[in-house]
Order: structure tokens, then sequence, then C-alpha cells
């Protein structure tokens, strides 16, 4: 059971890890109670494929490609709103031992969310042309109102997170995620089949969460101003922030890239595909959020170090049968996200080369948690920052002529110019165990198998086949994950 902030504060500050022989670590869990924060993460994923084919269908390619730019707008905006708040107060708590730097931080962070939407909506006639929308339009209103709330809600799921409040925690994301899916789902069929009612009924659901996420935990707005909590709140999250926008680049600059170049259309197409082959990707990204706060938890460094490396290799493995499975099972999954006017059958390699980013999306994910813990966020801002030049380097090169899967490899190859340069910016103190040879190849033999399905017919037979093997390789995640859990369990204190 998980205390309440009045008693951690009373506790004052966590007693540094024990020093002598070996011990085993108190259970950190991350593929065990970790993971169930990580299941609850992704409930947004899952509510968004279950609702994209009706959107599709509803909205057509290019209404769908509306939505997908607004989505990526509301993510560029989302990153300034939180300023990296949300991950500063994460490491705050791991620090203080108990809850009033983070609460404080949590009032900062609701006071700054409300100013940037402010802000946002009164020059959104200046950008909004720019990027396409035409200048405030209902749909850029609706996105700028929806960040507001979704950014405040982000602060608070990672206090609740940090606290190991699972069913709080579980009630305010369901809420973000279900609800304002069915409500914006509900707004389409029941008010007027278009974008912007889809938008309007998100920030509706978005409202809900917060008002459910504020029930649960209490803000302190008292000392929030405090200098040296700001001056040092800001100095690690302002490279944070600059390095989420980078990320927005890197992770969505190529569908506004495809929107540009190829029309709205195509862009609606490339995120039917992006969606399917993204999934497994996005995951990892949770999965190393969900796994924040206990991982700054480690005091002792050497068993830091070890318990990233191990849940880095843990993912690799999972990465093996994930890549397979979700190429082979690709040709059925996009003819039921998406009808016949998408053209599904020529999405095949998008898909592939978008789950293939997984692999430098994992090291990524590995190296740039251990930077955080020990509030080095600078070398992650100069990585995001030269993917996502590379990334719209690439696409403004290769899209015209490569089209949709031009975007996807320049993305993927982006991804791993991101991983290359954090691994290089690591501070000598961050020593990360390397990963096994052999991990590596099961990787990448997966990978080649997956790309190598490609070429395989997409008729009715082939399809069935397809499917028949994507769900053999459940059961091989099933083991990868079940294998990855032990090793996390049992990584050795180091004296």
């Amino acid at each position: 059971m998980s205390a309440t902030a009045d008693q951690l504060q009373a506790a004052g500050p966590a007693a540094p890890p024990a020093q002598g022989g070996p011990q085993e670590v108190a259970d950190p869990a991350l593929f065990g109670r970790g993971a169930l924060y990580a299941g609850v993460s992704a409930l947004p994923l899952v509510t968004a494929a279950l609702v994209s084919p009706a959107l599709a269908h509803l909205l057509g390619p290019t209404g769908l490609g509306l939505m997908a730019s607004a989505l990526a707008l509301h993510q560029v905006l989302a990153v300034l709103s939180t300023a990296g708040l949300d991950q500063v107060l994460v490491v705050q708590r791991a620090e203080d031992g108990h809850d009033r730097g983070a609460r404080r931080l949590l009032g900062l962070g609701l006071v700054l969310a409300g100013a940037s939407a402010l802000v946002s909506g009164l020059t959104a006639p200046l950008w909004a042309p720019a990027l396409g929308f035409g200048g405030l339009t209902p749909l850029v209103l609706a996105t700028v109102l929806w960040t507001a709330p979704a950014a405040a809600t982000a602060l608070v799921l990672a206090l609740l997170n940090a606290q190991d409040r699972l069913a709080a925690f579980a009630a305010a994301s369901t809420t973000a995620s279900v609800g304002s899916q069915v409500l914006g789902l509900g707004a389409v069929l029941l008010v007027q089949r278009s974008v912007e009612a889809y938008a309007w009924g998100v920030v509706a659901g978005q409202v809900l969460a917060l008002a459910v996420g504020l029930a649960c935990v209490r803000p302190a707005f008292r000392g929030a101003l405090q200098a040296q909590l700001v001056r040092r709140s800001v100095a690690m999250g302002l490279p944070l922030m600059a390095s989420g926008v980078s990320v927005f680049v890197l992770n969505a600059g190529d569908r506004l890239v495809v929107q540009r170049l190829l029309g709205p259309a195509e862009a609606g197409r490339y995120q039917v595909a992006y969606t399917v082959g993204f999934l497994a990707v996005t995951l990892v990204v949770m999965l190393g959020q969900a796994w924040a706060a206990r991982i700054a938890d480690v005091r002792d460094t050497r068993q830091r170090w070890a318990l990233v490396s191990a849940s880095r290799d843990g993912l690799l493995r999972m990465f093996a049968p994930t890549v397979l499975g979700v190429v082979l099972a690709a040709p059925l999954a996009l003819r039921v996200l998406a009808p016949s006017s998408f053209r599904p059958e020529g999405l095949l390699l998008v898909v592939a080369l978008v789950v293939l980013s997984g692999l430098p999306v994992i090291a990524g994910v590995a190296t740039g948690r251990a930077l955080i813990t020990v509030r080095r966020s600078r070398p992650l801002a100069v990585a995001a920052a030269s993917a996502a030049l590379v990334n719209t380097g690439l696409n403004l090169a290769v899209v015209p002529v490569w089209g949709l899967a031009g975007a996807a490899a320049a993305t993927a190859a982006a991804f791993a110019v991101q991983a290359l340069v954090q691994r290089l910016l690591l501070p000598p103190e961050v020593v990360l165990p390397p990963t096994p040879v052999g991990t590596w190849a099961l990787a990448l033999v997966a990978s080649a198998a997956a790309l190598a399905s490609v070429g395989l017919p997409q008729d009715a037979l082939w399809i069935a086949v397809r499917t028949a093997a994507s769900l053999v390789c459940l059961a091989w995640l099933w083991r990868a994950v079940t294998t990855a859990r032990r090793a996390t369990s049992g990584v050795p204190r180091t004296p």
C-alpha cells in the first residue's frame, strides 16, 4: 500500500542504500508492477487503435489527415506547456524522499499549462497559417484548448506514478484515454461528422480527466516559486522541453512534410500505417516512462546502471517477436483499420520501416533514462535536435522521390542518430553494461525476417497464413516478458 503525501513528508529523506556484501534489489518490478503502469499508460494506444477504424470510415483520408496534423500540433504545444516538469518532479521526489518539492512543481506546472494555452490561442493567427491550418480555425482553437488540461493531467500522472498510487493513476489515465476517445467519437456520431467535432469531444474528456486527477493529488502553490527549486527545475526542465520539441519534430514532422508535399489524403494513409507500425515502439517509450520513478529511486549508481541495462536488454528480447509479429499481422490490421480508399495493400513496407525504428528507440530509452537520473538533460536536447534536423532534411529530400516509404525510412534513420548522439554524450560516471551479442543478433535476425516477409503475397490465403504466424509470435513474446521480469527482479546490489 502506498503512503499518503502527509506520511511521506513526515518520513523525511529516504535512507541511503545499505553498503556491504551483495544483496538482491527489493523487487524493482519493472516488468511486474511497473508493467502495470505501462499497461495503463498504453490505454490511449489501445483506444485509439479501436477508434481509428471508425474514424477512418467516418472522416475519410482527408479528414484523418487533418486529425493527424492537429494531433501533431497538440503534441508540440503539450511539450511547451509542461516545460519538462513532468520528468523533473519525478527526479525531485526521488531525491527528496517526500512530496513537498514535487507538489510545488505540480502547482507551478498547472499555472504554466494555463498560461501556455492562453498565449497559444492569442498568437494562433500568426503561426497557424504557416502550418497549413489557415488561421484560428475551430480545429486550431479546439487543439489549443485540448492542450492545457492534457498537459496538466500529464503532470498529475507523473506524480501519481512516483507515489506508486496505481489505482488513482489508473482512474485518471483511463478517463484521459478511454473517456476522451468515447466523447470524441460520440461527438462525430451524434453532433457532426467532422474532425472539429471529434477534437471538441476530446477536449471535454481531457477536462474530466484533469478533474479526476486533481481529486487524487493536492498541488502546492505556496512555495512553488522558491528560488532554489525553480532554478534547479528550470536548469533541468528547459533542455528537456527543447528535447521534447525536437522529439515532436522527430515523431510527427514526417506527417507534416507528407501533408505539405503530398496532400492531406496521403497524410491520412501515412497515419494509418504509422498507427499500425508505431504501436509497439510507443509501448517501449511508455515502459521507459512508467519505470522512471522506480529507476530514480535506486540510489546506488552501479545498481541503477545494471537495472537500466537489464531493462534495455529485456526490451530488445521482447522486440524480436514484436517486430516480426506486427509486420506479419499488418496486412489484416491495415484492412481492418481503413477502407479500400486508403489503398492498404501499398502500406505494408511503410509499416515495416516504422516498426524497425524500435531498435534505436530502445537504445535511446536506456541512455535517456540514465541521463535524466543524473540531471544531465542538455545531452538529450542536443541528441533530439540533431535527430530532428536529420529527420526534416531527409523527409524533404526523399518524400518527393520515394513517397510514404521514404518518410518512414527517414524517421527510422533519425531515431538512430538520436540514440547514437545520446550514447556518445553519456558522462563518464554512467557506465552501462553492454548488451550481449546474442540479444542483438536475435533482434537483427527477427528484423531481417520481418522485412523479407513484406515481399510475400497479400491475397486472402496469405493474409490468413501471416495472421496465424503472428499469433505464434505472441507466445514467443510472452516468454520474453517473463524472462525479462526475472532478470530485472534479481539485479545484484553492488557494494
